[in-house]
């Protein structure tokens, strides 16, 4: 028996995922981490966590499977974009992996927008602001304040590429993972030489590029996983745009992802940039394809912060009964989900949460109703960007951990006016980096044919005598977003 493996390198853990032919999923495993947050600013872990993460999640996923690493047929790796890892020349790290959520380099970010300018930076990258969490940032910070480690460094990877490398030898990365590096030119698919020479590095000391369902690299004997030498490896593009794939995205078909972070994903017709900075722009998960992107650094993790800290012990599915009692709106209490910046559709990396209106008549299940209802704002405020732009949306699919929350699915069903459709697979984006690696392998000709046979719908949900309620909350968020935004 062999099984395509998925693998999905999150902000704090690790998902593996083995799927057969059909898309049926056949074990999974997690293993977390915890990110290091010494200062303001700085978010950093040990590479090597990710290393051991990653050998536990797929170890847990042959065991539930009953499978062992040389049924593997193949393997896809994607994940965060953005998490710096840099290497020596035998891809050991010279120090701890810089986190996509670090802002450290905001004096560098700045200076980056001051030499090149916003639109020559938009056509390079189509990132509509050049924030201090883009690559091309952090590695400015390290000539500055770590020059050892920036004169000793021979590779700069992204973490897929750092384990793609542990598993193969190889250093290759995808042209999915490439585009907010703000290195690396979208439009000729190469990295820019003039931001490279501002940098100060060489292309030498950048993976090797691929292509999506490109084989990176093929197993050695002995790697961290015991998978078959010349098991072939994909990297895959980042796990927006994977789980976009394994949800069936396409042409009218948008997919939402509420998980740690929200993004929604769009595929576009050709490379199309949003001149009017509120949609960035990234590749899709076929060669020369392209998508917009728009994304808010919260989303899940404000449900989930609100349970660890403020909800005196409740869990998701308490929490979930206590605000279907609660009237749409929330009797009034609007939050703003902006608790690490915002991005999509309005940019302000200084943006902090609001709880605006709370009385004493408020309680935790309002405030649990509030915190979905604000990320299914948000959600919409992009999908009418989305729609301004001339997407089509005739479709709207579900990932990501709120999709299990029948509550928060039809809060987005009413508040969007749209029906929300949900996926047989919970895993759609270890599923989605599964099916390019089976692309990879040979098995299936191009996405289209891997989407046929292996993604399933589950059910829908549709719009129901709510909606009307949300048309004046909507409003309300509206009017509050566009007044506070600017003061922070």
């Amino acid at each position: 028996m062999k099984a395509y493996l998925g693998i999905d390198i999150g902000t704090t853990a690790v998902k593996a995922a083995l799927f057969n032919k059909e898309g049926a999923m056949l074990g999974s495993g997690l293993a977390e981490y915890t990110l290091e947050t010494p200062a303001p600013d700085i978010v950093e872990l040990e590479a090597d966590v990710y290393v051991d993460a990653v050998r536990e999640a797929v170890a847990k996923a042959l065991t539930t499977a009953t499978l062992q690493p040389t049924d593997v047929r193949s393997v896809g790796i994607t994940g965060q974009a953005e998490t710096l890892i840099c290497v020596d020349a035998n891809g050991i790290p010279l120090r701890k992996a810089i986190n996509w959520l670090d802002n450290r380099a905001k004096t560098e970010a700045a200076d980056i927008e001051a030499a090149f300018g916003m639109d020559r930076l938009l056509n390079l990258s189509g990132q509509t602001e050049m924030l201090p969490c883009w690559p091309a940032a952090k590695i400015r910070w390290l000539a500055a304040n770590e020059p050892p480690i920036f004169e000793k460094t021979a590779k700069y990877l992204m973490v897929e590429d750092f384990i793609a490398h542990k598993l193969t030898g190889v250093f290759a990365t995808c042209v999915g993972l490439m585009p907010s590096t703000i290195y690396y030119d979208i439009a000729t698919e190469r990295y820019d030489a003039a931001m490279l020479k501002y940098l100060g590095i060489k292309e030498e000391q950048l993976p090797t590029l691929k292509q999506p369902g490109e084989i990176a690299g093929c197993c050695v004997a002995g790697n961290l996983c015991g998978f078959a030498a010349d098991t072939p490896v994909s990297i895959c593009p980042l796990d927006h745009v994977a789980g976009c794939l394994g949800a069936g995205g396409g042409p009218g078909v948008v997919t939402e992802t509420t998980g740690c972070t929200l993004a929604a994903c769009a595929t576009l017709p050709k490379l199309l940039y949003d001149d009017s900075r509120q949609l960035g722009t990234y590749h899709g998960f076929t060669p020369q394809s392209y998508v917009f992107l728009p994304w808010a650094p919260t989303a899940g993790m404000l449900l989930r912060h609100f349970r660890d800290y403020f909800s005196n012990g409740l869990d998701y599915k308490e929490l979930d009964e206590l605000a279907v009692q609660v009237p749409p709106g929330s009797d009034g209490l609007v939050v703003l989900p902006h608790c690490a910046g915002a991005v999509s559709p309005q940019c302000n990396p200084n943006a902090r949460g609001v709880i605006y209106g709370l009385t004493l008549a408020h309680k935790q299940g309002h405030i649990a109703r509030a915190l979905m209802e604000s990320v299914a704002a948000l959600l919409k405020d992009n999908l009418d960007a989305l729609e301004r732009f001339g997407v089509e949306i005739h479709e709207l699919r579900a990932l990501g951990g709120a999709s299990k929350s029948p509550l928060w699915l039809q809060i987005k069903a009413d508040l969007l006016d749209k029906t929300v459709t949900t996926l047989a697979c919970d895993e759609a984006t270890s599923l989605g980096a599964a099916m390019l690696g089976a692309i990879a392998a040979g098995d299936f000709t191009d996405a289209a044919a891997a989407q046929a046979a292996m993604v399933h719908a589950a059910k829908s949900v549709s719009p129901d005598e709510n909606v009307a309620a949300y048309k004046p909350y909507f409003a309300k968020y509206k009017e509050i977003n566009n007044l506070l935004l600017k003061t922070f």
